[in-house]
């Protein structure tokens, strides 16, 4: 019997470690040929000297267990470098079938401490890096289906965060950038359906070099499956790029430790329609502050419900 991605090719960015590594491993494991990204610098704040290392370990790991894969190791967020990694991936196997985007840093601060280069580099790794990976994917996509006249094969998966979800005090340029993800994932899934292509991001919760210190003191207990391992997420995103998942486009899910939740677009919780020809101060508070007053303290989105962690939640 065939694997799910048998025949089909990969990009997966920032997959030297963590996630990217776990999601890269799944896919060769469905059967697709990867080009294994990783910039491999050797902090999470995206500082140091790159090195190739992670990527060809990575690759090393695919070929040992007999799959089929490459190393590229440029700077996503670099928008030659993204093009170049895009055109490895077809130079190798022929065409794209599939990106995932994952790469990304951090540089954690409160919005009133933080620096401009701080803002900036967070989002240019992960904003500008999903959209310079995308925008060449997605032409790829586009010059198949008017050569072929019809559909073709196409999934992106990206990378977002409960970051975005319920705000992280000391993470504004992060925040920001994983919710400006979303927009962007769901903005092409509207524009390349048409070609057969589908978009959908993930909000991952797992234990990586980038995460050491959010999850600090919710280690794994000897003789236990640790509910923030990245294998738990990587067969969602195996998933999602496979022919079963064409029914799912501009979708938002959570995955963590054995539990998937799908996050609706918002909603409108109330309406208050103006008595008068526009609304005056005193209105808006008459009609506002009770509303308000009336929620619970601190409750913002009503994906809220999937952001407890406690250990055995699924």
């Amino acid at each position: 019997m065939s694997l799910p991605l048998e025949g089909r090719s990969a990009i997966v960015t920032g997959a030297g470690r963590g996630l990217g590594r776990a999601e890269a491993l799944e896919l060769a494991r469905l059967g697709a040929a990867v080009v294994v990204n990783d910039y491999g610098q050797p902090g999470r704040e995206g500082v140091g000297e790159a090195s190739a290392g992670p990527a060809e370990q990575v690759v090393a790991e695919i070929r040992a267990a007999g799959g089929t894969a490459v190393a590229h190791t440029g700077d996503v967020a670099d928008h030659e470098q993204s093009r170049e990694l895009v055109e490895l991936a077809i130079a190798e196997f022929g065409q794209l079938d599939i990106l995932v985007n994952n790469a990304g840093i951090l540089r954690d601060r409160m919005v009133f401490s933080m620096s401009e280069e701080e803002w900036d580099a967070v989002i240019r790794v992960h904003l500008k890096g999903h959209f310079n990976t995308t925008h060449f994917a997605a032409a790829h996509w586009r010059r198949r289906s008017k050569a072929a006249d019809g559909r073709v094969y196409g999934r992106i998966v990206n990378t977002s965060s409960e970051a975005f979800l319920a705000g992280s005090a000391g993470q504004p340029n992060y925040a920001a950038a994983k919710g400006g993800i979303v927009g962007l994932t769901t903005s092409t899934a509207a524009a390349l359906a048409k070609y057969g292509v589908t978009a959908n991001v993930i909000c991952p919760r797992a234990r990586t070099r980038m995460t050491a210190d959010v999850f600090a003191g919710l280690e794994q207990r000897e003789g236990e499956l640790d509910p923030l391992a990245p294998e738990h997420v990587a067969p969602l995103v195996g998933y999602l790029s496979s022919p079963a998942a064409a029914q799912l486009n501009g979708q938002l899910l959570v995955v963590h430790g054995g539990m998937v939740a799908v996050v609706e677009r918002p909603r409108v919780a109330a309406k208050f329609d103006t008595k008068q020809d526009a609304f005056t101060y005193d209105e808006l508070d008459s009609l506002l502050s009770p509303y308000y007053a009336e929620r619970p303290s601190g409750e913002t989105f009503a994906a809220t419900e999937v952001l407890s962690l406690r250990r055995g939640d699924h």
